[in-house]
């Protein structure tokens, strides 16, 4: 379908301008994709933290025009995430719907989980369409993340009162029984974004692996309107990291290196990152950009099995495209769902081998055997990595098929595309309609 000459399309996120993170660097690209085609973009951003009321960004980031609206946040478990999502959503709402009306919006696209309920309560209010892109699992866990305890291998399997008590008590720690009564609260939460977001005109899943859950674990959305569209990736970005010159902080590095990418925290499966270094028996270096909560436990494991593993902490974008471009292979752990990891879909357009964990959407960027090696325990994720590490030519021909894969599949001007053919049927939808 041929997209429509120019439409004003108002993005409600949680995250502009990207600062970190893959959903906020890909609301950015779709933003920028559509404006390329010509379309007009408003972009509205709940802050909660920061004073009340709504305010023009003045020298808003990349000449985007971009409206952000103040909030509390306050310090306590559970009342924040009240205000944050049912209070929040009565808030942007009217906001939205006064937007769209002084603006001749003519679609409105949620992004994040703060952003999507209030999204689609003011876009109805305006009679205009709504889309709302899913990121992660915020529809269905509480804790967007299905993971309910460290010890278990395995991931969340329903939202049952029982289930919620387990992960109550791995997210508590010690304190876990004086949050207990908040469970009631947690399943009419959940059961508010899943029936808020049933009311979408269409819901955007990145992965096919995500709308299949989703559908799965949230009745409401049975029978929506269910599309699945990637994330978007710039590939001239991609070719200015390629072209960039080795970063400085690796001159000493004479070889070829490994990496990881991301939060260093138990659901990106930083805790399997050493155990497959030594069974890989890893000579490299391995280079880790990144920060969080397990930094110190994953220096204490790599300074414990003598293995040489730089902490660079958190770069700009700019620098952690460089750090991938010349990797030789960059190692995916995850231990969570991923939904659609930017990670990967980086990586394979620089044509980087990739040795990953099979989690979520991660199927949906690499082909196994053909874009990238997948493994489905810690220990082939060991054997993947020392594969790759002996063999030259198979890190070679993956990452050259990973790289045509993602810029035929996944850049900007594609998955740009996709989503203005859907914005294009919900804006006809809603004139014949009317």
């Amino acid at each position: 379908m041929t997209m429509a000459a120019s439409r004003h399309v108002l993005l409600v996120t949680d995250a502009f301008p990207p600062i970190s993170g893959g959903s906020g660097w890909s609301t950015y690209e779709l933003a920028r994709g559509l404006r390329a085609h010509g379309d007009r973009v408003t972009v509205l951003r709940p802050r909660p933290g920061t004073p009340a009321g709504l305010r023009v960004v003045a020298d808003a980031f990349d000449g985007f025009d971009v409206h952000e609206l103040g909030g509390p946040s306050p310090p306590i478990p559970f009342v924040r995430n009240y205000v944050k999502n049912e209070r929040l959503a009565q808030r942007l709402a009217p906001v939205v719907r006064d937007l769209v009306r002084e603006r001749a919006i003519d679609v409105v696209h949620g992004q994040h989980l703060l952003s999507i309920p209030g999204a689609i309560a003011g876009a109805h209010a305006a009679d205009v369409p709504v889309v709302a892109t899913i990121r992660d699992y915020w529809p269905v866990c509480y804790w967007s993340d299905l993971i309910h305890d460290r010890s278990s291998a395995t991931l969340c399997p329903a939202c049952s009162a029982g289930m919620m008590t387990r992960c109550v008590r791995a997210h508590a720690g010690p304190g876990w029984p004086a949050a207990l009564p908040a469970i009631p609260y947690m399943r009419a939460n959940l059961r508010w974004k899943a029936g808020r977001l049933a009311e979408a005109d269409a819901i955007v899943a990145v992965s096919a692996v995500m709308a299949r859950d989703l559908v799965a674990r949230a009745p409401a959305l049975a029978g929506r309107r269910v599309e699945v569209i990637p994330n978007p990736v710039d590939v001239a970005t991609l070719d200015a990291a390629a072209r960039a010159a080795r970063p400085a902080s690796l001159a000493d590095i004479a070889g070829p290196y490994a990496i990881y990418v991301g939060k260093l925290a138990f659901n990106k499966g930083v805790q399997h990152l050493v155990p497959a270094a030594l069974a890989a028996k890893l000579t490299w270096p391995l280079v880790v950009v990144g920060d969080g909560p397990d930094r110190a436990g994953l220096e204490h494991a790599a300074r414990t099995a003598g293995l040489d593993v730089r902490f660079t902490g958190w770069l700009d974008r700019s620098a952690t495209l460089a750090h991938v471009a010349h990797a030789a292979l960059l190692v995916f752990p995850s231990h969570g769902p991923e939904s659609l990891s930017r990670v990967l879909l980086e990586a394979g357009g620089l044509g980087v081998a990739v040795a990953a964990m099979e989690t979520g959407g991660t199927r949906d960027v690499i082909v196994p055997g053909e874009t990238g090696l997948l493994s489905t325990s810690p220990a082939g994720l060991a054997a993947d990595v020392a594969r790759l590490v002996a063999d030259p030519a198979l890190r070679g021909r993956l990452g050259a098929a990973a790289k045509a894969r993602v810029r035929a599949t996944f850049a900007t001007a594609a998955v740009v595309a996709r989503v203005g053919a859907l914005y294009d049927a919900l804006i006809a939808g809603r004139r014949g309609r009317g």
